[in-house]
């Protein structure tokens, strides 16, 4: 195993532990709504802090994104390592008790992410990936589904929940989708819809808006796994876009067909 990869993993478990004891109390926790439906918790803030403590011991030079404490004094272009955190992706689910969220941690190195990691406390499902060497499931090697027709393939998407969002426009993508393959699901941690396409579990996925975070880890999950990643349009540059699409080969160059128009301009 790649010496980052184990870091990464040792830093994702640690976050993890936060997460799993406040789990055990959730009346306890102390919720404050950054935007409207958008929610941030102390357990976010503190797994995140505990997350970058391990990342900073073993590699203090290297540069930091994270969702709730944003970018290190250190992120700037000459900075050829940025650790990309979502410390808590899924925190709505976590606060009612859903158990469907993750801790998200990726490497990019010069532009590319190199390593991976998505991690599920709830059922210890550990997703790793190392650029050119595979992505695994605990340890167990995984592939996208052979699936080719979208017509049969099972779909997870991310609902709009922010104000700004066009709700509009994807009820029209929502339509299309639904009408065009087996099954569409929201479970509401778009790191973990991206890892579930990884292991075959879901055949695609579609949602507008992320951020890199949510995706970046996932996004070496889908490639090493045999998928594809890309925006509606089907280009590589989704990770600072924000609108991204990922499945099996030919399911996704079918969502690429069907999305295509909801790109943005």
């Amino acid at each position: 195993m790649h010496p980052m990869l184990n870091t990464a993993i040792k830093a994702a478990r640690r976050g993890a532990a936060v997460i799993n004891r406040a789990s055990f109390d959730l009346d306890r926790v102390k919720v404050t709504e950054k935007k409207h439906n958008d929610f941030v918790t102390e357990v976010d803030q503190a797994a995140e802090q505990a997350i970058i403590e391990v990342l900073k011991t073993a590699y203090p030079d290297h540069a930091i994104l994270a969702e709730e404490s944003g970018a290190s004094a250190n992120l700037h272009d000459d900075n050829d390592n940025v650790w990309i955190i979502d410390p808590l992706d899924g925190t709505t689910n976590f606060i009612h008790g859903f158990p469907q969220y993750c801790v998200s941690i990726a490497l990019q190195q010069r532009g590319q992410i190199t390593q991976a990691v998505v991690y599920d406390p709830t059922r210890n499902d550990l997703f790793t990936a190392t650029k050119g060497s595979g992505a695994y499931l605990n340890e167990k090697r995984i592939r996208v589904t052979k699936r080719d027709k979208i017509s049969d393939a099972l779909i997870g998407t991310g609902f709009p929940f922010r104000e700004t969002d066009n709700i509009d426009e994807y009820m029209k993508m929502f339509k299309i989708m639904t009408q065009s393959c087996a099954g569409l699901r929201r479970p509401g941690s778009a790191a973990l819809d991206l890892a579930y396409v990884a292991a075959g579990r879901l055949d695609g996925f579609f949602e507008k808006n992320l951020q890199p975070w949510d995706m970046a880890a996932g996004s070496l999950l889908i490639t090493e796994s045999g998928g594809i990643m890309g925006t509606f349009e089907g280009e590589s540059d989704y990770l600072y876009k924000g609108d991204v699409l990922a499945g099996t080969p030919k399911v996704f160059a079918q969502m690429v067909a069907l999305l295509s128009p909801f790109a943005k301009k």
